[in-house]
């Protein structure tokens, strides 16, 4: 990468995504794996702990910690109040922690849920849905989501010299396979299904925005695959969920009929993220 080796927290090291990325970056980088059930990742150093307990984070204490790449989360089976304790106070915690330990530089595994794609009402404002498209959420996962991006710009405010970027994920499936391409028999809010991302590409986006160069500021990018994960025509799905409430003409230009739903523009041009794979049918 660009910036030398580097001492990165990783939190939810025990999840799909956090073991992948940890035994990825550890080849580099110093890798503190901190999560409440260990898998030990290859080269990693382990520390069991919990980022929403103050008394776990003191275990960090003689580390001089550069980046946090925080992937611990309750996730979208959550309850609501579990979401927000996790989620929104327990980031708020950690990230207070690691200021006061003079660290920097924070990535953040926000979701494409923090827009409300979970719900049956959602219908996105706009196509492609762009980065900062407002939360529209009303189950609890993806208002906590957004609630954290919240966290991250009200940091930023106290410190200006923090660089803070918020990752709205696509849905990561272990195995791509298991996500086949939908066609027209799409179940209301279930638009996420069109947005896989595979787990080789998931490492790759957070290795990218963990060597990125440090730019203060809060940034918030989707990242989801290159192309929609269905075999019908974008346009043609939308029309189905949506009529003519949404407008669809993006999806109706040659070459872009299977083009995401989420806009992925910016991450391509500000840290270089192509995903790679793309599904088959």
């Amino acid at each position: 990468g660009g910036q030398g080796m580097a001492t990165i927290l990783i939190t939810g090291t025990s999840g799909l995504i956090g073991n992948a990325l940890a035994n990825h970056l550890a080849s580099q980088h110093t890798v503190i794996a901190f999560t409440r059930n260990p898998k030990n990742p290859n080269g990693a150093i382990n520390i069991t702990g919990d980022f929403t307990k103050s008394e776990d984070l003191k275990k960090l204490n003689d580390y001089q910690i550069d980046l946090l790449v925080h992937l611990g989360a309750i996730t979208g089976t959550g309850f609501e109040t579990d979401c927000f304790r996790t989620n929104v106070l327990g980031t708020h915690q950690l990230l207070r922690y690691l200021i006061d330990q003079k660290c920097k530089k924070f990535v953040l595994a926000s979701s494409i849920a923090a827009t409300g794609t979970l719900c049956k009402s959602f219908q996105p404002l706009k196509l492609p849905i762009p980065d900062d498209h407002p939360c529209l959420d009303e189950k609890g996962y993806g208002m906590s989501k957004y609630m954290m991006e919240e966290v991250t710009k009200y940091h930023s405010r106290q410190d200006k010299n923090l660089d803070f970027i918020n990752i709205r994920l696509g849905s990561v499936p272990a195995d791509t396979r298991m996500s086949p391409p939908i066609g027209l028999d799409i179940p209301e809010g279930s638009i996420t299904r069109l947005t896989v991302l595979s787990l080789n590409d998931a490492v790759n986006c957070f290795t990218l925005a963990s060597e990125a160069k440090y730019q203060p500021g809060v940034r918030i990018m989707n990242a989801v695959g290159s192309k929609s994960n269905t075999k019908e025509p974008v346009a043609n799905i939308i029309k189905k969920l949506y009529g003519t409430a949404v407008d669809f003409s993006y999806y109706e230009q040659k070459g872009k009929e299977y083009d995401p739903i989420f806009d992925i523009t910016k991450i391509k041009n500000e840290l270089g993220f192509i995903p790679k794979w793309k599904p088959e049918f």
